[in-house]
């Protein structure tokens, strides 16, 4: 074999390391479902009902289309420029420069993280599950059950179960694994979600939970409501995690960036929307008294704590059997969301592995498995396992566990300051004119259009000051305050 032949067989061996989504609807199924978790599900129902419901969800679909899309655009198009992880990507097309290489590690390190307190909180859906399952949901409603099952040693079985999994599926490859994941769990997920809203909206008394949440109230938006919608919303899409720019490396030359983002953007807040239509209604069909402002906006309160109680009072309606089907049904489109989820943010790392390092798959999610059980342990270990990780630190005048230090660190405070990066590079390093030239590819109607002219505008001025404000009023809220 001569040397040129020998260097375009070690290309295809990576490009088969590496991996592509076959289709455009592969990459559509697989980074909505890399979108589409806890806070679609719980937290941004609770957070529509608190603060003036449609009219929270009118101001979140303006920033959905006036701030996320166009980072969403940026994200994707900086993966399939370079078909790198952020480390690549922004190394490549800053021309190796120190300081944007840091910033691709730190989009690699924050997704890391994150998936270590998402483990353990998928962890605690599969125990939940089971519990359910063995007739457990009076248990579960109980006011100190969350407090003793996240102090359980035996969360160790259901952790190396959950790990087992994961890994697995990430084996199969970017087609074989995530994409084939993301095409039955997503279709599979969302009619389990209008299934269980319409059976919540035939219940007695739900067209309440309905009024309370469609019918919009300005007086309640404010800044702080503001603000809240801006950072759920991008949260919900899964930006500044370094997600879409490795999705985006998997994502073919022939299809339409602009189109395909738009797709992933409204298979989120659809999801989110339902949500709304399933949990408030069935909070009122049972509780009819309920006072919304008491409701915790944390999805860990709301869906361990709060919602047993609420499927646990359908017995009146339905039956013991019948509520307990009902909440296994949600728990396990919890479950769902949560694993597509967890697998996207994991594959981050393993890309990066690949890339960077020269591994195979194979040596790249065994490398990551041992990293993300070395650090998921202490995160299981932290809310009554271990003295010494429950209070690990303290901050913001309060006591903080290792799993809290991880969560207000990386998923409440870095993403934002990622997403601003993302926004001054495009903008200033990479130049507009780069990233337009990548998104015309597969996209002729870019060119010269209104989204392009907002796009070139606003990359450099409104999304990143935005971002840089909240990334701001973040710091001062979690450690300052």
């Amino acid at each position: 074999m001569t040397t040129g032949q020998h260097a375009d067989y070690k290309g295809y061996l990576m490009e088969q390391e590496r991996g592509h989504f076959s289709s455009r609807v592969g990459f559509i199924l697989a980074a909505a479902g890399s979108a589409v978790g806890l806070g679609n599900l719980v937290a941004f129902p609770v957070m529509a009902s608190k603060n003036g419901g449609a009219a929270f969800l009118i101001v979140y679909l303006f920033f959905i289309a006036l701030i996320c899309y166009p980072v969403m655009m940026a994200e994707i198009a900086m993966g399939r420029n370079t078909t790198r992880n952020p480390v690549g990507a922004f190394s490549k097309l800053s021309d190796r420069s120190m300081w944007w290489r840091f910033a691709g590690m730190l989009a690699i390190l924050t997704p890391f993280m994150i998936a270590v307190f998402y483990t353990v909180i998928t962890v605690w859906l599969v125990v939940y599950i089971k519990e359910i399952s063995f007739g457990g949901l009076e248990y579960l409603s109980y006011d100190t059950t969350f407090s003793e099952v996240v102090a359980r040693p035996s969360l160790f079985v259901y952790l190396v179960f959950l790990l087992a999994l994961v890994f697995f599926i990430l084996l199969g490859g970017v087609r074989g694994g995530i994409e084939r994941l993301a095409r039955v769990l997503m279709p599979t997920l969302a009619l389990m979600l209008v299934l269980l809203t319409i059976f919540v909206l035939t219940l007695d008394n739900a067209s309440a939970g309905i009024i309370y949440y469609l019918v919009p109230d300005f007086s309640k938006v404010n800044l702080s409501v503001i603000n809240g919608a801006l950072s759920q919303a991008f949260f919900s899409l899964s930006l500044g995690m370094g997600i879409l720019i490795t999705y985006g490396s998997y994502f073919s030359k022939q299809d339409s960036i602009p189109q395909s983002t738009r797709m992933v953007a409204v298979a989120d807040t659809s999801i989110a929307f339902f949500a709304g239509l399933l949990i408030l209604p069935a909070i009122f069909a049972f509780d009819p008294n309920t006072n919304t402002d008491d409701l915790s906006t944390s999805s860990i309160g709301l869906i361990f704590s709060f919602l047993p109680k609420i499927f646990l009072s359908m017995q009146v309606a339905v039956g013991y059997i019948g509520a307990s089907i009902v909440a296994a049904v949600f728990f396990t489109l919890v479950f769902f969301a949560a694993l597509t989820s967890l697998v996207s943010i994991i594959e981050i790392p393993i890309s990066c592995w690949i890339d960077e390092l020269k591994f195979s798959r194979k040596k790249a999610v065994g490398m990551q498995a041992l990293l993300l059980t070395f650090f998921a342990t202490p995160a299981t270990m932290s809310l009554g396992i271990s003295e010494f990780f429950t209070n690990f630190t303290s901050y913001g005048g309060l006591p903080k566990s290792f799993f809290d230090l991880v969560s207000d660190v990386f998923y409440e405070t870095i993403l934002p300051f990622v997403g601003f990066t993302v926004c001054i590079f495009c903008a200033y390093r990479w130049k507009v004119g780069g990233l337009k030239s990548e998104l015309v590819i597969g996209d002729d109607d870019y060119d010269g259009s209104l989204l392009e002219k907002y796009v070139n505008f606003s990359l450099g001025t409104i999304i990143p000051l935005v971002l840089l404000v909240v990334f701001i009023s973040t710091v001062f809220q979690i450690y300052l305050n």
